[in-house]
């Protein structure tokens, strides 16, 4: 990967997470003023990933460890986007959106945790 698809890499995860941080907040509020069951969830959700894209964003990471962030950034949309489109749309974003969404989250966190047993690679 060269420096520039690097760095593009990094100023998206950089974006996901501060944009999750913010929505997380905006969510948690609406989650407490207006209710909706999958708000506070998604709310959560949202603020318990933005650390992570911030994170590897703003240190690089290995390329396993980036293509992990970006699995649970997939993962953490279809997720959330469905219990929101639920609350707020009364409707799904599409059949099993959720539970895919869920297994990508299960599976970007397996791939993060498998970067640390693999030799470091940059490229």
């Amino acid at each position: 990967m060269s420096m520039a698809e690097q760095t593009a890499g990094s100023r998206i995860l950089i974006f996901a997470g501060g944009l999750c941080g913010g929505t997380g907040v905006a969510l948690s509020a609406a989650a407490a003023h207006l209710g909706g069951a999958f708000v506070g969830t998604a709310a959560s959700f949202l603020l318990m990933h933005a650390p992570v894209f911030l994170t590897v964003g703003l240190l690089g990471g290995y390329r396993i460890l980036r293509t992990g962030s970006l699995i649970l950034l997939v993962g953490l949309l279809l997720f959330s986007g469905d219990l929101l489109a639920r609350d707020f749309l009364g409707s799904r974003l599409f059949p099993m959106s959720a539970p895919i969404g869920g297994t990508l989250l299960i599976g970007g966190w397996l791939v993060m945790a498998a970067s640390a047993l693999v030799h470091p690679r940059r490229h």
